[in-house]
């Protein structure tokens, strides 16, 4: 189902005639009403008017989380305080909160990019969603409730956590979709099969999955746990939350809703443009948010963009999978190593679970990486000789994909930390200041 085809399937021509009407105003507005974007273009000698077409994109000066944060919490709101409808504030890893806010008719544009993505998955007026992420200022589990809603579902508003309550809802209330992080759905997955139960048990059959990165391999084993038609979608708080994109039911690439939010990739040292398949860093500007309005936003993701046609009738753009972020990628021994890049190489072995951990640390002088990765079969631990053969096995394939050694440790099956919300696959202990 396309929720709006107007918007969903208008010609490039069109796209890129609203696009510029949009990024002129908005770029105007924010200028007139945000007097952190007013002293940030006065100091870099743009004015708005100085956007003609699209190529004059390149001439506005960038945003960065930073910009966010110097001005919590209300330093970036183009409209009065009076005017917000709701607060919320991304999860951030140290000091304070990024502060996002949405006035009336921000909720409505978020709704209706929600809602355009659930469609796009498949998900209908008869579905019964259950909502796995944490509620609160977390914009993933109201963005989707209320997305799903649009389209008529019945939403089960169960939050993350009590995983075995998770599992007791999706069998009783016979939930059809499941929306999580992808880490979660497979932690799930692994608590029904604790229980004893068979994914023919369960009615669910789409997971929307976003908040977190994810691979192919990954999506195959949720899939193969809890028998759904898994769906990436993708959005940040800065922006406006889940909704900026999503795949269809075709999966070659997450549509992106760009009437309200223009897409750039850009090669992140040079800041040139990005060619179609050519992977760089994602920037973003809201063209219709009223309340914060974010102008070409460094996302740090690294994504490649797709014009071609798409089978399902949109013709909107499309995004990759993330390939990782500028600011996860891990340079070890000068080589630069994609924690996506080993999820697709464990997830591509059935002998090993869907758990894993990273750690990257220096002995010496030298930078080392360690895997730890769940065996499938708790039975391997007790059979030295196999057990070696898997270790040396894994090492092997992530050599092969990573161009470097990686000391492998197999653990039992659940030993590892799961996550209800999103997970911490990452540890790196080194101090990239001392050389």
């Amino acid at each position: 189902m396309i929720y709006d085809k107007k918007n969903e399937c208008m010609s490039r021509e069109e796209m890129q005639a609203l696009q510029l009407e949009r990024f002129k105003a908005i770029v105007k507005y924010a200028y007139e009403n945000v007097p952190f974007y007013k002293k940030k273009y006065d100091e870099a000698g743009f004015k708005p008017e100085d956007i003609q077409t699209l190529e004059d994109v390149k001439k506005v000066p960038f945003t960065v989380k930073s910009d966010l944060r110097d001005n919590y919490p209300y330093g970036l709101l183009a409209v009065p305080k009076t005017k917000l409808t709701r607060v919320h504030a991304s999860s951030g890893t140290s000091g304070k909160p990024t502060v996002v806010c949405y006035t009336e008719n921000d909720l409505e544009l978020w709704t209706e990019c929600c809602a355009r993505l659930c469609a796009a998955a498949g998900v209908e007026s008869d579905d019964i969603v259950q909502v796995s992420f944490g509620y609160g200022l977390f914009t993933g589990a109201l963005g989707m409730h209320q997305g799903c809603e649009r389209l008529g579902c019945a939403i089960i508003p169960a939050s993350s956590g009590n995983t075995e309550r998770q599992v007791m809802l999706l069998k009783d209330l016979e939930s059809t979709v499941l929306v999580c992080t992808p880490s979660y759905a497979l932690y799930i997955g692994e608590m029904a099969e604790k229980l004893g139960y068979k994914k023919e048990d369960f009615k669910l059959r789409i997971g929307l999955f976003g908040s977190e990165a994810s691979t192919a391999e990954m999506h195959a084993e949720i899939a193969k746990k809890l028998g759904v038609f898994t769906n990436d979608n993708y959005g940040l708080s800065e922006i406006i939350g889940p909704g900026v994109s999503g795949e269809c039911t075709e999966k070659c690439g997450m549509h992106i809703n760009e009437d309200h939010f223009y897409p750039e990739v850009l090669n992140p040292q040079t800041f040139e443009p990005c060619q179609d398949g050519e992977y760089g860093e994602l920037v973003l500007t809201t063209l219709t948010k009223e309340g914060m309005p974010v102008i070409r936003y460094r996302t740090k993701d690294i994504t490649a963009l797709d014009h071609t046609p798409c089978k399902c009738g949109r013709t909107t753009v499309r995004m990759a999978k993330l390939k990782g972020r500028t600011d996860d990628m891990l340079i070890i021994r000068g080589v630069n190593v994609f924690p996506s890049q080993i999820e697709g190489v464990l997830m591509n072995m059935p002998e090993v679970g869907g758990q894993y951990e990273i750690l990257v640390y220096r002995e010496g002088y030298m930078d080392k990486l360690e895997v730890k990765v769940e065996v499938a079969d708790g039975t391997l631990l007790t059979d030295y000789s196999e057990l070696i053969k898997l270790r040396d096995k894994i090492r092997h394939n992530l050599k092969t994909v990573l161009q470097i050694d990686a000391n492998v440790k197999l653990c039992e099956p659940l030993s590892l930390k799961r996550y209800e919300g999103k997970s911490k696959r990452v540890t790196d202990t080194r101090d990239l200041t001392k050389v």
